[in-house]
């Protein structure tokens, strides 16, 4: 099925079988292997990318899904030149260790960046009527879809309060 995506910011047309995940029309297809497979069963969030500005587990849906979509990968978060501010904080906090699972990290801190300033609450939130406060328990309730096999969440946190400020 012929298919439309933007990826990145770059308008793609694309012949795809419609049982292909995203996953695999990002990585087969296009060459973008920065979003990786781990699971590949939605459970530790290594191929979390941004559909239209929402994280999704790329690995659980279908491209076709997805006709007319922009998707953001890790590749287009920065550049070289000019990081993505949770990239550069990655980086500073020692964020990482193995870096499997950084790309969808990275994604997904994105995506929970958003959701907490359009006061969208989680399950952690204490009090909804009142706007969403990134506290230490938040960011890791937020982030708990995204699985750190090396255990560098201390770091991971610590990058991302770094971007979203201190706790209110």
């Amino acid at each position: 099925m012929q298919t439309r995506l933007t990826i990145n910011g770059q308008s793609h047309t694309l012949d795809v079988d419609t049982r292909a995940s995203l996953l695999d029309v990002l990585r087969e297809t296009l060459g973008l292997t920065g979003t990786k497979k781990g699971c590949d069963h939605g459970q530790c969030g290594a191929c979390t990318v941004l559909v239209e500005g929402v994280r999704i587990n790329a690995c659980l849906t279908l491209a076709v899904m997805h006709d007319g979509d922009a998707v953001t990968t890790v590749e287009g978060l920065g550049t070289m030149e000019r990081l993505h501010p949770l990239q550069a904080a990655f980086i500073e906090h020692d964020a990482f260790q193995c870096g499997y699972c950084t790309p969808g990290q990275l994604c997904s801190a994105v995506g929970m960046l958003e959701e907490a300033a359009q006061g969208l609450p989680s399950h952690a939130t204490g009090d909804l009527t009142a706007p969403p406060s990134l506290s230490d328990a938040e960011i890791r309730e937020r982030m708990s879809g995204n699985i750190c096999r090396c255990s560098a969440y201390p770091q991971i946190l610590a990058a991302i309060r770094a971007v979203a400020g201190p706790a209110a």
